[in-house]
Order: structure tokens, then sequence, then C-alpha cells
């Protein structure tokens, strides 16, 4: 006869099981708590009551122990965070058994954002104290996260204008029915205006700002529900409604050490800021930042020049000029002193003045005045006036920038970029299971963002803590 396992529904414990024996000494629950219980949350910013009278309140530090918890276990629903304090074993124990309901836990995340926003840097100066964090090597990149609402809540300009004409008329309509009732009216009873009136004046109004914000951000379509996000150019989705979540992450540790969130779809002006948000995190930046193309820009690389930033950004036109062979713009040396360009052929583009670039900034352009002779002058260009090249205010900083790359060991450490930045999200997409904000507003986006990240990193540091490496303060 064989014997299989299942449940005795019969038996009774005599006395209950200890929460103590069920949650191990490695379990996450107890580095979460000991990890929290090891910060000032008054200095941090977390709201601290003070008064005695009413009913108790549950502690910032308890309902932080929770949201963190949950974030580092795929739980970001309020409603599915309450549940979870009172069935999973881990929050059991986290919160002994005092599970706070999800209005309290709303309250906690609305009157808290910018301090938890804050848990990120807390979380790295936990590490860098530890020596677990490099100021070796960085990489900075970026992805697109959905944004909470979808595509039916966006306006065309063209619609806007629609309703807007549609409901002027029909103001218009009641206004004169109204004063053609007030002339005619003798016994003074009034004009009793249509119902629904003033939910059409209060919708007229909202399009009339919906219309405003088009006008002045240039914008030829808005969500209504949250006009923060924009379209962008997704991996998996295509055009869909995103924000651009950036990271800087640490190839020694693999920590993210700063993170931010931009509404707008590019990257071109975020590599300063980044890095210096890596300054207050770590306190320094690493000896070397990479990034891609999308982050080349001759003013950021300028600043982190001036800054004492070492980067290493790829042109977004290498591939361009490779396929130009050996005369694409960048191969043609500026002499400074003479104010002209030499070309790789040994022939002189002298000053033709000054042009207007697309974003407005000038723009110096040299011209090649014996270009009909050059044997490779096809090679080079079409342009029957001669080869113009076009030099920006931050050629200079662009021209050391290439230098760089070109050195061998400089092009070894832009290879390692994507296995360096791209794993994070890659954990964050699948195993976190974050591909779109269940917050609106860009505020609160970057707060989900910050406890992503934040979340990321205590998952990492957990192991360094079960090793021993991590110890954090009583």
């Amino acid at each position: 006869m064989s014997y299989e396992i299942r449940a005795d529904y019969s038996k009774r414990w005599l006395l209950p099981p200890s929460l103590e024996d069920w949650v191990g000494r490695d379990h996450p629950a107890r580095f979460i708590r000991e990890f929290v219980d090891a910060l000032d949350l008054q200095e941090a910013g977390f709201g601290v009551r003070e008064s005695v009278d009413g009913r108790p309140n549950y502690a910032a530090d308890h309902l932080l122990k929770v949201v963190l918890y949950g974030y580092m276990h795929r739980i970001r629903s309020f409603r599915k965070l309450e549940a979870a304090c009172h069935e999973q074993l881990g929050l059991l124990w986290l919160t002994g058994n005092q599970a706070a309901d999800h209005n309290t836990l709303w309250r906690f995340w609305r009157d808290n954002r910018a301090a938890l926003r804050k848990c990120l840097k807390l979380v790295i100066r936990a590490a860098v104290r530890a020596n677990l964090v490099g100021v070796v090597l960085h990489a900075v990149d970026g992805t697109k996260v959905g944004a909470h609402a979808s595509k039916e809540s966006v306006w065309t300009r063209a619609q806007v204008q629609e309703v807007l004409a549609q409901l002027d008329a029909a103001v218009e309509e009641y206004m004169e029915q109204a004063e053609a009732a007030a002339a005619q009216d003798e016994g003074g009873a009034g004009y009793e205006l249509p119902a629904g009136w003033q939910e059409q004046m209060l919708r007229r109004e909202q399009l009339r700002e919906l219309a405003q914000q088009l006008e002045v951000e240039e914008r030829d379509t808005i969500p209504e529900a949250e006009r923060e996000a924009r379209f962008m150019r997704t991996r998996h989705e295509g055009s869909a409604l995103a924000y651009n979540a950036q990271i800087v992450a640490d190839a020694h540790s693999g920590l993210i050490v700063a993170a931010e969130v931009l509404t707008e779809g590019t990257d071109n002006h975020a590599l300063v800021p980044m890095l210096e948000q890596v300054q207050d995190h770590v306190g320094a930046v690493a000896q070397q930042t990479v990034a891609d193309a999308g982050y080349f820009s001759g003013e950021q690389l300028e600043r982190a020049e001036r800054q004492g930033y070492a980067v290493l950004v790829p042109e977004s036109d290498e591939r361009k000029a490779a396929a130009h062979g050996p005369y694409s713009a960048a191969r043609f040396a500026y002499d400074a002193p003479n104010d002209c360009c030499v070309c790789p052929q040994g022939k002189v583009l002298t000053f033709d003045g000054i042009r207007t670039g697309p974003r407005g900034e000038e723009l110096r352009q040299y011209r090649g005045r014996v270009c009909a002779a050059c044997p490779v002058r096809r090679e080079c260009t079409r342009e029957r006036s001669g080869r113009t090249v076009r030099l920006g205010p931050h050629h200079e900083a662009i021209r050391r920038q290439r230098a760089q790359r070109r050195r061998a060991e400089n092009q070894a450490v832009l290879r390692r970029r994507k296995a360096i930045v791209e794993y994070p999200f890659g954990l964050i997409k699948w195993a976190m299971e974050f591909r779109r904000f269940t917050v609106a507003g860009a505020a609160a986006v970057r707060v989900q963002w910050a406890l992503i990240c934040t979340a990321f990193n205590l998952r990492r540091l957990h192991r360094d803590w079960v090793a021993g490496r991590l110890v954090l303060a009583s």
C-alpha cells in the first residue's frame, strides 16, 4: 500500500508555531527591518507624529518597511499589499500582525513622496559605507516605461478645437435664450438655465486650458488624464504614452547609483545632471562614465569637462560617418590659429560666415574654394560651390571626445556599456515585472521609479547582508 502525504486537517496545535521559526534568519523581511531601523527617518523627511491626542497612528518606520518589502516582491498595489500583510509570512512577521489598510498605506505614500524618493540615496549611502560601490566605471542609459494613462485619453489639437467650437456655440445659444426670456419676462419669474449648463461651462474651461497648453508646449497631441506623458518610441509597443526612465549603474557592484525620470524622449541634456546625482549619492563620480550615442551633446561634453567628469560617448552619426569613408566631417581638422579647417587631402576650407543651427545655436561655416580640381571631389561632396563644414560652439570639446574614443583601451570600455546598464533594465522589466507606471503625473512617477530602483538595490544588497559583507548600524 502506497503512502502519500496530505494535509491532516484534524490535527490541532497545542501551542501555535512561532513566526520566528518560520521566518529564517536570512529572510528578506529581517533585512528590511534592519535596514529601516538603521535610518534616521525624521532627518530623511518622513512625517513623525508629535501629538498624543486621538487614535494611535501607524509609525513611519512600520509603513516604510511594508512598502519596501512590497516593492522587493512585486507588490505595488496598496490593496494587494494590504491583503499580503494578512497572508504572507514575511509581512506577518515584519508587521507584528499589525496590518495597515490600503488607505493608510496610500496616505503614507501621498504625504511622504519626497522622503520616499530619498530612499534610493539612503540605500546607496549604506552600500558606500560598506565599500560595496565602485567608482571606477559607471554606465548611464535610459529606457521608456509606459505611462499610467491610456491612448484613449489623448486629444489632438483638431479635436480640442472642434469640441470647443461646439461648446462655444451651445453656450452662445443658451445666452441668447436667456436674454430673450429676460426681455419678455413681465412677471419676474426669470429664465431657468437648462440642465447640464454648469457642467458644459466647466468642460469648456478645461478644454481651453488644454488648448493653451498645446500652444505653449508646441504639441500636436496631449493626454488629458496625464499631461506630462509623451508619445515615445518603445521597443515592444511601438509609439506609446511613456516616460524616459534614467539610471546610472556601477560596473563593480551592479547597483543603481542614480535614477531620474524625464518627460522628453531624448537623452541629449541628461548626462551631466545624472552625474551630478551620482556625486550627491556616492560622494564621487566614477573615473570613467560611458553612455550611448543618445547622450552625445557638445554642450553636455563641455559641461562634463568643466566639472571634471570623465565621460565616453559615441556619436549618433558614427555609422553614417564610417559609411561616408575617409571624408566625413569628423575627419576635417580645425586649425584654431588660422581659423580654418583642413580636409584629409590637406586642402584648406576658409571661413564662410555664421549660420543658425536647428536649436538656434551659432555655427561657423567653412567652405572649400579649390574643390573643383580635387581628385576625390565626388567621394567628398556633390556641392558645386565646394565642400562645407560647420562647427558648433562646443566643437573643441567634441574634438577632444573623439580623440579619447580613438584610444584602444577606451574602445574596450565602451564595449562594456551594454552589459553594465542593460542588465538592470532587464531585471526591472522582466524579473520585477515593472513595465508600466501605476501612478499618474511626473512627480508621482519619479517617486515610483526611485522606489523601483531602491527595491532593485535592496534585492542585490540582501546577498551581501546574508554573506556578512553589509553590516547595518543598529
